[in-house]
C-alpha cells in the first residue's frame, strides 16, 4: 500500500517510472536495462499489460523477444501473430506440451485436464468429450439454463428495475454462472443468485487465485517461491484461496456419495444421473476415479464454464449497450422470433439460427477473450514462422487479447466493435479459423465446452437485450483487470429497465 512507503521510497519511484517513460517514448518499444533487461517496463506499464501488448506487438509486428533479467536465462517471446500460433497450436503441437514450468504455476488445477499432457490429459479429453456430448447432458444444460434464467436472473433484474437500483452486473454473471456451472458440474444449486445476493467465499477464493497466477507470470520463479515460502503478497492469497476451494469441492463430493448411496441402485435417477460429476462417480470399474482426480476435474471445470461464461457476457453486454446500432439489429432479429409478442424468454432452438447475435458475440470474443493470453514451451529447439529462435523450456506468451486489435489481421477497424465482419453477403455466419479467432483455444486443445459457452450466452443475451434496456451508470470505468480471465477492473456498474412495463 502507498500509505507504509515513505517519500523517498515515492520519490524513487516516481523518478524510475519517468526515465522508463523518457526511454520508450523515443520509439514506444521497451529498453533494455542493464542486469534487469526489460522487467521495469513490464511492470510499470503492469496495470494495463494487455493494452501495452497491443502496442508492442502492433509496433513490432506481431513477435517481440522481451529480455529479463541477465544471465537468470528468463528471457521469452511474445507474440500476436496467427502464422506462429498455428505453428505452435497445431503443426507441432507435441513440441509444446503444458510440461512442468506451466504446472508449477497453475498448481492450484492439480492434475485436471488444463494441467495435463500425454496420456493422462487424452483419456480426460475422451471422457469429457463423451459427457459434454451426450444428449442426455445437453438436455439437462438447456433445462438448467432455463431454469436459472427464468427463476434466478429475471426476478433479480425485475427486482432491480421496479427498485431503480444501480447493480454490478459483472458480479450477477459471476452468480449466474457459478451456480449453473455448480449445477451441471456437480448437481448441486448454491443458490448465489438471489435478491439478497449472498456471500460466495468461493466465487471470491477464485479471483484471488487467478490474480496471483497471473503475478507468477510476471516474477521469476525464486521470487513468487520466496513470497510463498514467506506467506506474504499474493502468494498468500493464493494459499488462503485454495483452503476455501478445496473446502467447498470436498463437501459437494460427500454430498454426492451421501446421496448416490442414499438412491436405490436399480433406479433410473433422470436429472441425479446427468451432472458430470456423477457420471464420473458411476463410471466403470476401471475409469473410477479418486478423491483428488475428483477435486481436480470439478475445479477445472468450475473454471472453464464459471469464469469464461461470466466474462464473456459482462463485455458483451457493456459492448452492445454502448453500440445502440447493434442493440437494434440484435432486437430485430428476436422481434422476428418473437412474433411480436413482447415479454418473452427464447428457447434454445430458437437462438440456434440467429446469425447477428451469434455473430455479436463473436465479435465481443475477439476485443474481449475471457483468457486474453496463454504460454507455451518448447521441448526441442525450434524456429517460429517469424524468424524467432525458440530455445527447450524458453516461454513464448500468446496475447488473444492483441490479436484481436492487430490490423494485419482484422483490418484497419480491427479495434472497432463490428459484428458485420462475421457474416458472409449471403447472410450466414463467416468462419474464421481458430488459430486467428483463439478465444476458443485451437489444435488438439481446442475448447470442448464451446458449444455449452454459446447455448448459455445466447439464453442469457436474448433474455436481456430483449426484455430490458441496460445503460451504464455515467462515468463509470471500463477497464480491463490485471488477471488471467478478462474481467472488468471495477465491476460493470449499470442500472436496468423493463422495455415493456407501461
Amino acid at each position: 500500500m502507498v500509505m507504509s512507503l515513505g517519500y523517498p521510497e515515492i520519490l524513487l519511484s516516481f523518478l524510475c517510472f519517468f526515465f522508463i517513460w523518457c526511454f520508450e517514448k523515443r520509439n514506444g518499444l521497451p529498453w533494455n536495462w542493464p542486469l534487469v533487461g526489460m522487467l521495469p517496463s513490464l511492470f510499470c506499464h503492469i496495470h494495463r499489460i494487455h493494452d501495452r501488448c497491443v502496442d508492442l506487438f502492433g509496433m513490432a509486428g506481431g513477435t517481440y523477444l522481451i529480455k529479463a533479467i541477465w544471465f537468470a536465462d528468463l528471457d521469452f517471446i511474445g507474440t500476436a501473430d496467427p502464422a506462429n500460433v498455428h505453428f505452435i497450436m497445431s503443426s507441432k503441437f507435441t513440441n509444446f506440451p503444458k510440461g512442468v514450468e506451466f504446472k508449477k504455476i497453475f498448481d492450484v488445477l492439480g492434475d485436471g485436464i488444463f494441467n495435463s499432457d500425454s496420456d493422462l490429459w487424452s483419456d480426460q479429453r475422451k471422457q469429457a468429450r463423451f459427457l459434454l456430448n451426450h444428449d442426455r447432458f445437453r438436455k439437462f444444460l438447456i433445462k438448467t439454463t432455463a431454469e436459472k434464467v427464468e427463476q434466478g436472473l429475471i426476478p433479480l433484474l425485475q427486482h432491480v428495475s421496479r427498485e431503480g437500483l444501480v447493480i454490478d452486473l459483472q458480479d450477477l454473471f459471476q452468480r449466474l454462472t457459478f451456480d449453473t456451472t455448480c449445477k451441471l458440474v456437480t448437481g448441486f444449486d448454491p443458490g448465489c443468485l438471489s435478491i439478497e445476493l449472498p456471500d460466495v467465499p468461493f466465487s471470491r477464493a477464485m479471483d484471488e487465485a487467478e490474480e496471483a497466477i497471473f503475478m507468477r507470470h510476471c516474477l521469476p520463479e525464486s521470487i513468487w517461491k520466496l513470497e510463498k515460502l514467506l506467506g506474504i503478497g499474493h502468494e498468500k492469497k493464493l494459499s488462503r484461496a485454495r483452503v476455501v476451494l478445496d473446502d467447498v469441492i470436498n463437501k459437494y463430493i460427500s454430498m454426492k456419495r451421501d446421496q448416490m448411496g442414499e438412491q436405490n441402485q436399480d433406479d433410473d435417477d433422470e436429472e441425479g444421473a446427468l451432472d458430470l460429476l456423477t457420471s464420473y462417480m458411476n463410471g466403470s470399474e476401471e475409469a473410477k476415479w479418486d478423491d483428488k482426480f475428483l477435486r481436480d476435474t470439478i475445479l477445472n471445470f468450475m473454471i472453464a464454464g464459471r469464469d469464461t461464461t461470466s466474462s464473456a457476457l459482462t463485455w458483451f453486454t457493456w459492448l452492445v449497450s454502448t453500440h445502440p446500432d447493434v442493440e437494434r439489429k440484435i432486437r430485430a432479429e428476436l422481434d422476428e422470433v418473437a412474433g411480436g409478442e413482447k415479454w418473452r424468454l427464447f428457447e434454445t432452438e430458437e437462438l440456434h439460427n440467429l446469425v447477428y447475435l451469434h455473430a455479436a458475440l463473436c465479435e465481443s470474443l475477439r476485443l474481449f477473450p475471457p483468457v486474453p493470453f496463454q504460454h507455451k514451451a518448447p521441448m526441442e529447439a525450434v524456429v517460429l514462422p517469424s524468424g524467432h529462435c525458440l530455445e527447450p523450456n524458453m516461454k513464448v506468451l500468446i496475447s488473444l487479447y492483441a490479436m484481436g486489435r492487430m490490423e494485419y489481421i482484422w483490418g484497419a477497424d480491427a479495434k472497432e466493435f463490428k459484428p458485420e465482419r462475421w457474416i458472409t453477403e449471403r447472410g450466414t455466419t463467416k468462419y474464421e479459423p481458430s488459430y486467428k479467432f483463439l478465444a476458443f483455444n485451437a489444435g488438439p486443445r481446442s475448447c470442448l465446452g464451446k458449444e455449452v459457452a454459446f447455448t448459455q450466452l445466447k439464453s442469457v443475451a436474448a433474455a436481456i437485450i430483449h426484455n430490458y434496456e441496460v445503460g451504464v451508470v455515467k462515468g463509470h470505468p471500463v477497464n480491463p483487470n490485471v488477471s488471467v480471465i478478462l474481467y472488468m477492473k471495477h465491476g460493470l456498474k449499470v442500472r436496468v429497465t423493463n422495455r415493456w412495463s407501461s
